[in-house]
């Protein structure tokens, strides 16, 4: 497996804390970590509220790659609360073509883990509804 692949699982696994933050707010069941063309590694973690108000962790490395200057991504990895890693949901898949129209089919996502099974965004999201 890639370096950079082991770098990704570990960032993302750093941030991982599940926790309760308040009655109506969890955060930290998913962590995720995502990088960038430039070559930055960017973490984020899931915030659910009792309405529609949380995020995904992959939106969350996501907007903070955007803060910090940068737009592209090249790769994507996220651990699941089972430990697992898994392919981002529709909204985040949405972001990232929103983000990337033209070149969006090309980012790397780490599906399994445990077996490198990577796949690209546009096997799963092979056309954009725009």
């Amino acid at each position: 497996m890639e370096k950079i692949w082991k770098e990704l699982y570990e960032n993302a696994r750093m941030v991982l804390n599940a926790r309760r933050i308040s009655d109506y707010v969890t955060a930290g069941e998913v962590g995720a970590a995502i990088l960038s063309k430039s070559g930055n590694i960017y973490t984020g973690v899931c915030i659910d509220t009792c309405s529609t108000l949380g995020i995904c962790a992959e939106r969350n490395a996501i907007f903070n790659m955007i803060t910090n200057g940068e737009q592209e991504i090249d790769k994507v990895l996220a651990i699941l609360p089972d430990g697992k890693t898994g392919a981002p949901c529709g909204a985040c898949r949405e972001l990232m073509v929103q983000l990337m129209p033209d070149s969006y089919k090309d980012i790397e996502i780490m599906l399994d883990y445990e077996k490198e099974k990577i796949i690209k965004l546009g096997e799963i999201t092979p056309e954009w509804w725009i």
